[in-house]
């Protein structure tokens, strides 16, 4: 008995379901301890390896962590609830801005688009055994990359940006195997790598990207991947500058069998450039979304890497959903082909109220980051206080547990809807809510 929650089951497979439901329930908390292996075995009347057998499962879910004599409990943020429960109820007449959405209006249309493809889909339909790559997108997706200074490869697409890092994590790393993952970073990926069974090591983060020297550390301690986020970081809102790039391939030149991947989300909504770490490693991906700039349910990202990489995730993609809607790739062509996007006015719109909310923050005496993006990440020595001070004011914003390992605490502010007459008005509840903050520093 754990708190009011029986664990139930005869075979491995019911054990460690029982143990997810309780879990994904809420009955099971984060940090609580199980039972010991024979204690439950003698309490459900199994053989002890039937319960060693659940455990592993849990496990390499990533419900579930082992640590020697001091047993197994629940993940801190298990696989099966994941960070999205770390989230403020938003009150209604409190202004939110902690979804990290876009702006919506600074989305295309879509209805225009969606009908010149099906129009074409009626002329040419897609069937089976079909390329899975529309031949224009695949065209225009090279000549961008190409531009931008990233290696040759095969081109995959896939649903999404974390889509594309699960699919590489998968064709290369087995459960056991360790992930450095920036710190702060993003929640979603700080929940997946767990969930494939990974362990992740957490690298530090400034404004130029990870920090070279933890990402040494991290590889030398025996990380097989590397998964970094090259612009748009979030929450931090760093972006990989040409210093540091030129040092982090210095790094991953000394270890050539890590798996890198990087991970393009921000493209069309920044406003610095990208410096690509791609072609130093044997393996290494490259995923270019294209969420942020023409909407979060245009699920699609581009995939490059070395020829084994994307063959591995090619063939697995067609053992499962087999491609990503040509419909949609020749949607995707259609905005690209009308410039539905001034990419260049977005970027600038996003740093205009970046750029506005980190200098009113500075003029109170308080530290924000927010080198490219959406967003701006602001430390505080008191989360949870400052999280309630601020939604308490009007202000809902993203709590920093949501995104962080062993990182300071902090929250996140998303600006992309920010009007400017919000930005003293909610610098001065941050500074209320926060405190001023030390300056940082990433010696």
């Amino acid at each position: 008995m754990l708190g009011e929650y029986r664990i139930s089951g005869r075979r491995a497979a019911d054990i460690s379901a029982s143990i997810e439901r309780a879990v994904g329930a809420g009955e099971l908390r984060p940090g609580e301890a199980l039972p010991p292996m024979r204690e439950l075995a003698d309490r459900l009347g199994v053989n002890p390896n039937t319960v060693a057998a659940a455990y592993r499962t849990l496990r390499e879910r990533g419900v579930i962590e082992t640590a020697g004599r001091r047993g197994s409990r629940v993940r801190p943020a298990p696989a099966t609830t994941g960070r999205d429960h770390i989230r403020v109820d938003v009150p209604e007449g409190v202004r939110d801005v902690a979804q990290g959405n876009p702006d919506p209006a600074l989305l295309p249309p879509l209805a225009g688009a969606f009908a010149a493809a099906a129009a074409e889909g009626d002329r040419a339909p897609v069937l089976y055994g079909d390329t899975p790559v529309e031949p224009e997108l695949a065209r225009i997706a090279r000549a961008g990359l190409d531009a931008d200074g990233v290696p040759d490869g095969p081109l995959a697409v896939v649903s999404g940006a974390l889509d594309g890092v699960e699919r590489v994590l998968a064709a290369h790393l087995k459960p056991g195997d360790t992930v450095a993952v920036e710190d702060p970073g993003w929640g979603r990926t700080l929940d997946l790598v767990p969930a494939l069974g990974l362990r992740i090591v957490p690298v530090g983060v400034d404004d130029e990207g990870p920090c070279a020297q933890d990402v040494r550390r991290a590889l030398e301690a025996g990380a097989r991947a590397l998964i970094v986020t090259d612009r748009a970081q979030n929450p931090t809102g760093a972006a990989v500058s040409a210093p540091r790039a030129g040092a982090l391939r210095a790094v991953l030149r000394e270890h050539p069998e890590v798996l890198l991947i990087e991970d393009d989300h921000g493209h069309g909504i920044v406003d610095v450039p990208l410096h690509p770490l791609a072609g130093v490693t044997r393996h290494w991906a490259f995923v270019r979304s294209a969420a942020k700039a023409y909407g979060p349910d245009l699920r699609l990202a581009l995939l490059t890497g070395d020829a084994v990489t994307v063959d591995r995730v090619r063939g697995r993609h067609r053992l499962g959903p087999g491609w990503v809607s040509r419909l949609m790739q020749r949607a995707l062509v259609r905005l690209w082909v009308d410039g539905a996007v001034d990419t260049v006015e977005v970027a600038a719109s996003y740093g205009r109220r970046r750029e506005a909310l980190i200098g009113a923050l500075e003029r109170r005496g308080v530290a924000a980051y927010g080198r490219s993006g959406m967003n701006v990440w602001v430390p505080v020595p008191d989360e949870t206080g400052a999280v309630a001070r601020l939604l308490h004011a009007g202000w809902a914003v993203a709590p920093g547990a949501r995104f962080r390992l062993n990182a300071p605490p902090g929250i996140r502010v998303t600006v992309s809807t920010l009007a400017g007459a919000e930005i003293e008005p909610l610098a001065d509840a941050i500074a209320s809510a926060a405190g001023p903050a030390p300056a940082r520093s990433y010696d």
